[in-house]
């Protein structure tokens, strides 16, 4: 019985179910974000603060021109383009992940790419130079949004990837000297498959 057909469908299949994992997470990190901002802008005014868990935890509205964490405030022109840089990157992207974990991490990371992006380009003062939305407050610690809280929990897990070997195309590399080495080294015939 000829199998060779089945063969380009494993890793199709693997590629579609983390595009549409990561599609998921992005829409799930979009929306909540947006709910959110749209949730304390009609129902608290700027520089108002509401405990939440005192001490630990505040809302506190405030508008961010800079990026992340009030970095960089003065230039969010620039920030508007590195935002589309990396949304426009990661969706062309895409078409290479067949990696669960890669497209939940990708996802968190374009979710909050496009939530803070949506304000850049919608949000007074002007279109791509709008503020972001921030109201979550913890102290001694920057003042963020849902989006910063989902590109920063998605890079850390890229990192983590990064460390464990885990390939975006669904690859597991062995370390190149290892005990399971082989002659092409990490990468090469000896990466194995990754069920994540």
């Amino acid at each position: 019985m000829d199998t060779t057909e089945d063969v380009p469908a494993v890793p199709l299949r693997r590629r579609r179910r983390a595009v549409v994992l990561l599609a998921l997470i992005a829409a799930v990190a979009y929306t909540g974000d947006q709910l959110t901002k749209l949730w304390v802008t009609s129902t608290m005014v700027e520089g108002q603060r509401i405990p939440v868990l005192p001490p630990l935890l505040q809302w506190y509205y405030i508008r961010n021109s800079g990026a992340a964490f009030s970095i960089g405030e003065g230039i969010t022109w620039v920030f508007t383009i590195i935002m589309t840089v990396v949304a426009v990157g990661i969706i062309v992207y895409t078409r290479r992940v067949r990696s669960l974990w890669w497209g939940a991490a990708l996802g968190l990371v374009l979710g909050g790419a496009l939530g803070n992006l949506t304000d850049r380009l919608f949000r007074e003062p002007s279109f791509g130079m709008g503020h972001v939305v921030d109201f979550i407050s913890l102290p001694h610690f920057a003042i963020f949004n849902v989006a910063d809280s989902a590109v920063v929990c998605g890079v850390v897990l890229v990192c983590l990837l990064t460390l464990l070997g885990r390939s975006p195309d669904g690859t597991r590399q062995r370390h190149a000297g290892g005990p399971d080495a082989g002659a092409e080294g990490a990468g090469g015939p000896d990466a194995e498959p990754d069920r994540g």
